[in-house]
Protein backbone atom coordinates (compact mmCIF):
# COMPACT_ATOMS: atom_id res chain seq x y z
CA UNK A 1 0.00 0.00 0.00
CA UNK A 2 1.33 3.22 -0.87
CA UNK A 3 2.22 5.79 1.80
CA UNK A 4 2.51 9.43 1.68
CA UNK A 5 6.22 9.30 2.38
CA UNK A 6 6.36 8.07 -1.21
CA UNK A 7 6.39 11.26 -2.28
CA UNK A 8 9.51 11.78 -1.00
CA UNK A 9 11.49 9.19 -4.00
CA UNK A 10 13.78 11.58 -5.68
CA UNK A 11 13.11 14.76 -4.05
CA UNK A 12 16.33 16.30 -1.93
CA UNK A 13 15.42 16.39 1.99
CA UNK A 14 17.94 18.84 3.95
CA UNK A 15 17.91 18.56 7.56
CA UNK A 16 19.88 20.04 10.68
CA UNK A 17 20.91 18.88 13.67
CA UNK A 18 21.30 15.13 12.55
CA UNK A 19 23.54 13.93 14.38
CA UNK A 20 20.92 12.66 16.54
CA UNK A 21 18.04 12.15 17.81
CA UNK A 22 14.58 13.39 15.73
CA UNK A 23 17.28 14.88 13.43
CA UNK A 24 18.64 11.94 12.36
CA UNK A 25 15.73 9.68 12.22
CA UNK A 26 13.69 11.84 9.83
CA UNK A 27 17.11 11.72 7.70
CA UNK A 28 16.93 7.70 7.63
CA UNK A 29 13.22 7.83 6.90
CA UNK A 30 13.23 10.11 4.18
CA UNK A 31 15.82 8.06 2.82
CA UNK A 32 14.23 5.12 3.29
CA UNK A 33 11.28 6.30 1.44
CA UNK A 34 13.94 7.14 -1.48
CA UNK A 35 15.05 11.00 -1.18
CA UNK A 36 18.35 12.30 -1.96
CA UNK A 37 19.52 13.94 1.76
CA UNK A 38 21.78 16.31 3.25
CA UNK A 39 22.38 16.61 6.98
CA UNK A 40 24.42 18.77 9.19
CA UNK A 41 25.30 19.53 12.77
CA UNK A 42 27.91 20.33 14.93
CA UNK A 43 28.76 17.28 16.09
CA UNK A 44 30.88 15.53 13.58
CA UNK A 45 31.17 12.24 15.37
CA UNK A 46 27.57 11.86 15.72
CA UNK A 47 26.88 13.50 11.98
CA UNK A 48 29.20 10.35 10.72
CA UNK A 49 27.31 7.72 12.60
CA UNK A 50 24.17 9.22 10.82
CA UNK A 51 26.22 8.96 7.51
CA UNK A 52 26.75 5.72 8.06
CA UNK A 53 23.15 4.40 8.74
CA UNK A 54 21.72 6.78 5.76
CA UNK A 55 24.50 4.83 3.21
CA UNK A 56 23.37 1.17 4.98
CA UNK A 57 19.59 2.02 4.28
CA UNK A 58 20.29 2.44 1.25
CA UNK A 59 19.86 6.23 0.36
CA UNK A 60 20.28 7.51 -2.99
CA UNK A 61 22.55 10.43 -2.26
CA UNK A 62 24.17 11.31 0.71
CA UNK A 63 25.92 15.03 1.05
CA UNK A 64 27.03 15.76 5.41
CA UNK A 65 28.60 18.98 6.31
CA UNK A 66 29.45 20.39 9.49
CA UNK A 67 27.56 23.65 10.38
CA UNK A 68 26.91 25.60 13.37
CA UNK A 69 23.31 26.83 12.38
CA UNK A 70 23.65 29.77 14.67
CA UNK A 71 26.79 31.10 12.55
CA UNK A 72 25.06 32.59 9.56
CA UNK A 73 27.75 32.75 6.91
CA UNK A 74 27.87 28.65 7.62
CA UNK A 75 24.48 28.05 6.59
CA UNK A 76 24.99 30.45 3.61
CA UNK A 77 28.01 28.58 2.44
CA UNK A 78 26.21 25.65 2.75
CA UNK A 79 22.68 26.59 1.46
CA UNK A 80 24.66 27.55 -2.12
CA UNK A 81 26.72 24.20 -2.06
CA UNK A 82 23.69 22.26 -0.99
CA UNK A 83 21.71 23.64 -3.96
CA UNK A 84 24.81 23.32 -6.48
CA UNK A 85 25.19 19.68 -5.34
CA UNK A 86 21.55 18.89 -5.83
CA UNK A 87 20.24 21.04 -7.96
CA UNK A 88 16.98 21.51 -6.19
CA UNK A 89 15.70 21.29 -2.59
CA UNK A 90 12.41 20.17 -1.84
CA UNK A 91 11.79 20.15 1.97
CA UNK A 92 13.99 21.47 4.98
CA UNK A 93 13.77 20.45 8.15
CA UNK A 94 14.74 22.80 10.84
CA UNK A 95 15.73 20.42 14.09
CA UNK A 96 19.17 21.96 15.44
CA UNK A 97 18.17 22.90 19.00
CA UNK A 98 19.34 22.72 22.51
CA UNK A 99 17.99 23.51 25.65
CA UNK A 100 18.97 25.38 28.55
CA UNK A 101 17.20 24.95 32.12
CA UNK A 102 17.17 26.80 35.25
CA UNK A 103 15.41 30.02 36.63
CA UNK A 104 16.14 33.37 34.38
CA UNK A 105 17.32 35.49 37.40
CA UNK A 106 20.00 33.18 37.49
CA UNK A 107 20.90 33.08 33.77
CA UNK A 108 24.51 34.61 32.21
CA UNK A 109 23.45 37.09 28.99
CA UNK A 110 26.08 34.41 27.48
CA UNK A 111 23.94 31.19 27.91
CA UNK A 112 21.19 33.27 26.85
CA UNK A 113 22.21 34.04 23.87
CA UNK A 114 23.79 30.62 22.72
CA UNK A 115 20.36 29.10 23.26
CA UNK A 116 18.92 31.94 20.89
CA UNK A 117 21.48 31.29 18.41
CA UNK A 118 21.13 28.24 17.98
CA UNK A 119 17.49 27.50 18.51
CA UNK A 120 15.99 30.55 16.52
CA UNK A 121 18.42 32.24 14.72
CA UNK A 122 19.11 28.60 13.57
CA UNK A 123 16.13 28.50 12.33
CA UNK A 124 15.67 32.28 10.97
CA UNK A 125 19.24 31.34 9.19
CA UNK A 126 18.28 28.23 7.56
CA UNK A 127 14.43 29.16 6.35
CA UNK A 128 16.38 32.32 4.51
CA UNK A 129 18.94 30.47 3.27
CA UNK A 130 17.16 27.61 1.84
CA UNK A 131 14.07 29.37 1.15
CA UNK A 132 14.19 31.01 -2.29
CA UNK A 133 15.77 27.57 -3.31
CA UNK A 134 11.99 25.84 -1.87
CA UNK A 135 10.46 28.16 -4.02
CA UNK A 136 11.96 27.37 -7.16
CA UNK A 137 11.72 23.67 -6.96
CA UNK A 138 8.02 24.55 -7.12
CA UNK A 139 7.20 21.71 -4.44
CA UNK A 140 8.59 22.98 -1.57
CA UNK A 141 8.06 22.18 2.29
CA UNK A 142 9.29 24.50 4.72
CA UNK A 143 9.53 22.25 8.86
CA UNK A 144 10.18 24.05 11.61
CA UNK A 145 11.15 22.40 14.84
CA UNK A 146 9.22 24.41 17.66
CA UNK A 147 8.12 22.59 20.94
CA UNK A 148 5.54 21.91 23.15
CA UNK A 149 7.10 24.89 25.31
CA UNK A 150 6.30 26.89 21.99
CA UNK A 151 2.53 26.47 23.17
CA UNK A 152 2.60 26.58 26.93
CA UNK A 153 5.20 28.09 28.96
CA UNK A 154 7.11 25.95 32.25
CA UNK A 155 8.98 27.35 34.96
CA UNK A 156 12.86 27.04 34.94
CA UNK A 157 12.65 26.77 30.95
CA UNK A 158 11.98 30.75 30.69
CA UNK A 159 15.09 30.89 27.88
CA UNK A 160 13.60 27.81 26.00
CA UNK A 161 10.37 28.93 25.93
CA UNK A 162 11.16 32.18 24.39
CA UNK A 163 13.12 30.85 21.56
CA UNK A 164 10.27 28.17 21.29
CA UNK A 165 7.85 30.15 21.03
CA UNK A 166 9.99 32.48 18.52
CA UNK A 167 10.25 29.83 16.28
CA UNK A 168 6.17 29.15 16.10
CA UNK A 169 5.67 33.16 15.63
CA UNK A 170 8.05 33.27 12.58
CA UNK A 171 6.77 29.66 11.47
CA UNK A 172 3.67 31.33 11.16
CA UNK A 173 4.23 34.39 9.97
CA UNK A 174 6.22 32.78 6.84
CA UNK A 175 3.61 30.51 6.06
CA UNK A 176 0.75 33.48 5.89
CA UNK A 177 3.39 35.00 3.61
CA UNK A 178 3.72 31.64 1.34
CA UNK A 179 0.15 32.18 0.99
CA UNK A 180 -0.17 35.62 0.44
CA UNK A 181 2.61 35.65 -2.23
CA UNK A 182 1.41 32.09 -3.74
CA UNK A 183 4.61 30.63 -3.46
CA UNK A 184 4.82 26.63 -3.81
CA UNK A 185 6.03 26.25 -0.17
CA UNK A 186 3.73 24.32 2.81
CA UNK A 187 4.70 25.04 5.91
CA UNK A 188 4.78 23.33 8.98
CA UNK A 189 5.54 24.36 12.52
CA UNK A 190 5.81 21.35 14.81
CA UNK A 191 5.52 21.15 18.71
CA UNK A 192 6.64 17.87 20.35
CA UNK A 193 5.98 16.76 23.46
CA UNK A 194 8.43 14.52 25.68
CA UNK A 195 10.57 12.74 23.49
CA UNK A 196 13.59 10.22 23.47
CA UNK A 197 16.55 11.99 22.86
CA UNK A 198 19.47 13.25 24.31
CA UNK A 199 18.19 16.90 24.47
CA UNK A 200 17.88 17.30 27.80
CA UNK A 201 20.99 15.89 29.04
CA UNK A 202 23.23 17.27 26.78
CA UNK A 203 21.72 20.81 27.37
CA UNK A 204 22.85 23.46 29.59
CA UNK A 205 21.68 24.06 32.95
CA UNK A 206 22.47 27.04 35.52
CA UNK A 207 24.66 27.08 38.09
CA UNK A 208 23.61 25.16 41.58
CA UNK A 209 21.23 22.94 39.60
CA UNK A 210 21.08 19.38 40.41
CA UNK A 211 21.86 18.30 36.88
CA UNK A 212 21.34 14.19 37.58
CA UNK A 213 18.10 14.86 39.12
CA UNK A 214 17.34 16.80 36.37
CA UNK A 215 18.13 14.86 33.91
CA UNK A 216 16.46 11.83 35.12
CA UNK A 217 13.00 13.47 35.47
CA UNK A 218 13.60 14.63 31.86
CA UNK A 219 14.36 10.76 30.43
CA UNK A 220 12.18 8.99 32.91
CA UNK A 221 8.80 11.07 33.62
CA UNK A 222 8.93 13.08 30.10
CA UNK A 223 10.48 10.96 27.16
CA UNK A 224 7.44 9.15 26.47
CA UNK A 225 7.65 9.00 22.96
CA UNK A 226 10.73 7.10 20.55
CA UNK A 227 12.47 9.30 18.01
CA UNK A 228 11.85 7.67 15.29
CA UNK A 229 8.01 7.63 15.64
CA UNK A 230 8.29 11.48 16.21
CA UNK A 231 10.27 11.29 13.16
CA UNK A 232 7.05 9.80 11.08
CA UNK A 233 4.98 11.50 12.24
CA UNK A 234 6.99 14.71 11.69
CA UNK A 235 7.38 14.14 8.02
CA UNK A 236 3.53 12.74 7.00
CA UNK A 237 2.62 16.17 8.50
CA UNK A 238 4.69 18.25 6.79
CA UNK A 239 3.81 16.21 3.17
CA UNK A 240 -0.03 16.52 4.42
CA UNK A 241 0.84 20.26 4.39
CA UNK A 242 -0.61 21.39 8.07
CA UNK A 243 0.50 23.61 9.79
CA UNK A 244 0.63 22.91 13.08
CA UNK A 245 1.83 19.15 13.86
CA UNK A 246 1.54 18.39 17.35
CA UNK A 247 4.06 15.57 18.39
CA UNK A 248 2.83 12.92 21.63
CA UNK A 249 -0.29 12.52 23.34
CA UNK A 250 1.57 15.07 25.99
CA UNK A 251 1.37 17.79 23.62
CA UNK A 252 -2.35 17.07 22.50
CA UNK A 253 -3.41 17.29 26.09
CA UNK A 254 -0.90 20.48 27.20
CA UNK A 255 -2.37 22.28 23.99
CA UNK A 256 -5.70 21.85 24.67
CA UNK A 257 -5.56 22.22 28.53
CA UNK A 258 -3.73 25.71 27.62
CA UNK A 259 -6.45 26.55 25.41
CA UNK A 260 -9.54 25.79 27.78
CA UNK A 261 -7.35 27.39 30.51
CA UNK A 262 -6.32 30.50 29.16
CA UNK A 263 -4.40 32.64 30.70
CA UNK A 264 -4.55 30.96 34.14
CA UNK A 265 -2.99 27.72 33.04
CA UNK A 266 0.25 29.82 33.83
CA UNK A 267 -1.30 29.75 38.03
CA UNK A 268 -1.54 25.43 37.36
CA UNK A 269 1.76 24.57 36.34
CA UNK A 270 3.71 26.74 38.65
CA UNK A 271 1.81 24.97 41.52
CA UNK A 272 2.79 21.59 40.31
CA UNK A 273 6.05 22.33 39.00
CA UNK A 274 6.29 24.05 42.47
CA UNK A 275 5.92 20.29 44.26
CA UNK A 276 7.99 18.75 41.78
CA UNK A 277 10.87 20.44 40.97
CA UNK A 278 13.33 17.64 40.79
CA UNK A 279 16.28 20.22 39.62
CA UNK A 280 16.41 23.07 42.09
CA UNK A 281 19.61 24.43 43.71
CA UNK A 282 20.79 22.41 46.55
CA UNK A 283 21.58 24.86 49.47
Amino acid sequence: MSSRLDRLQGKVVVVTGAGSGMGREVALLAAQHGARVAVSDVNEQGLAETVDLLKHAGAAEVRSDRVDVAARQEVIDWAAAVAEQFGTVNVVVNNAGVSYAGDFEEMPYDDFDWIVGINFMGVVHGTKEFLPHLIASGDGHLVNISSLFGLISIPGQSAYNATKFAVRGFTEAVREEMIVNRHPVKVTCVHPGGIKTGIARNGRKVAGTDVQATDDFFDQKLAKMTADKAARIILEGALAGKPRQLVGLDAHALHQFGRIAGARYQDVVARVAGRMNPGKKIV
